[in-house]
């Protein structure tokens, strides 16, 4: 059985989910990659050298640029149809865009956010917001996966020798295009790569006190800033801090809950983080049942506390 990944790059460097992404593929059998974009072929080597992978498929061309879905699934679903019994993309922002169309193209059932492989054709996913755990089996010839990246330990970047293969495809299906992107930079970790992560809620109460009170925590911590989605939708912080069911889902060596009360949605994003510490003025807040660390209290004079001490 041969598995094909979507590896997802940025900057001429492979995205951390790939590396989870190949860890779960790697039980379904053999380990191949797909580097789609132009001149990505230090990605290519890149991705040979990933512990587990033996093939690359380097797809050259413009039309793969800022991996435009319209343009990548149909060139995936003829690599699968040709050579693959599995399509496998991280559950990413992208992958999620990308996987449905293929499966579409290749007329079967996309198995979605899976967290373990049982066998190669049975799978675990979460349902209801994470608090039942389905498992779920396809009779599908060819399957289409997505994979929740922080349920699979990464694959070493380096510690493979695989072959790399040019490929073509239909190149620009002429359905969408690139117009650009306003990326918000930071000197802070990436979220979803985060080992420390500092989120907000709503009791924060303004941009402003978000800002004060989060900042200087996250900075003497070497932590990313997260945020539930309660307070990003009062616009203390901006949508790419949102963790939870519809924003991203974290699983972090530290994840520290500053004034989020624990909606269900919110803990289906972060219940899987080491060590859970969460501070709130309500000791009743649903938070504290996943919590680790529990500190009941007012947020507006414990947290700088904290800070200063630290």
């Amino acid at each position: 059985m041969i598995a094909l990944v979507w590896v997802e790059h940025e900057d001429g460097a492979i995205k951390d989910a790939t590396l989870a992404t190949v860890t779960a593929a790697a039980k379904l059998g053999e380990v191949h990659a797909l580097v789609a974009g132009s001149g990505v072929g230090g990605v290519a080597e890149a991705a040979a050298k990933i512990a587990g992978v033996t093939k690359v498929h380097v797809a050259d061309d413009a039309a793969y640029d800022h991996a435009l879905a319209e343009n990548v699934a149909p060139l995936v679903a003829a690599i699968v149809r040709d050579h693959c019994d599995y399509f496998v993309a991280p559950a990413t922002t992208t992958g999620k865009n990308i996987a449905p169309r293929v499966a579409a193209l290749l007329d079967v059932m996309q198995i979605s956010d899976i967290l373990s492989v049982e066998d190669g054709d049975t799978f675990t996913r979460p349902i209801y917001a994470g608090n039942a755990i389905a498992t779920v089996k396809s009779s599908d010839a060819k399957k289409v996966l997505t994979v929740r990246t922080t349920a699979f330990p990464k694959a070493a970047a380096e510690g493979s020798s695989g072959s790399v293969e040019p490929v073509s495809g239909p190149g620009d299906a002429g359905l969408s295009s690139f117009v650009g992107a306003e990326i918000a930079h930071s000197e802070r970790p990436e979220l979803t790569s985060a080992k420390i992560i500092v989120s907000g809620g709503r009791a924060l109460g303004s941009s402003d006190e978000f800002h004060r009170v989060i900042d200087p925590l996250a900075d003497k911590l070497g932590a990313a800033v997260g945020a539930s989605r309660a307070a990003v939708d009062a616009g203390y912080a901006p949508n790419d801090y949102q963790v939870g069911q519809t924003g991203k889902i974290v699983a972090p060596e530290v994840y520290m809950a500053i004034g989020i009360s624990g909606a269900i949605q919110h803990l289906a994003g972060m219940k899987d983080s080491k060590t859970i510490v969460a501070i709130n003025k309500d000791e009743d807040a649903p938070i504290f049942q996943v919590a680790d660390i529990g500190l009941v209290g007012d947020l507006f004079k414990l947290v700088p506390e904290l800070t200063e001490k630290l």
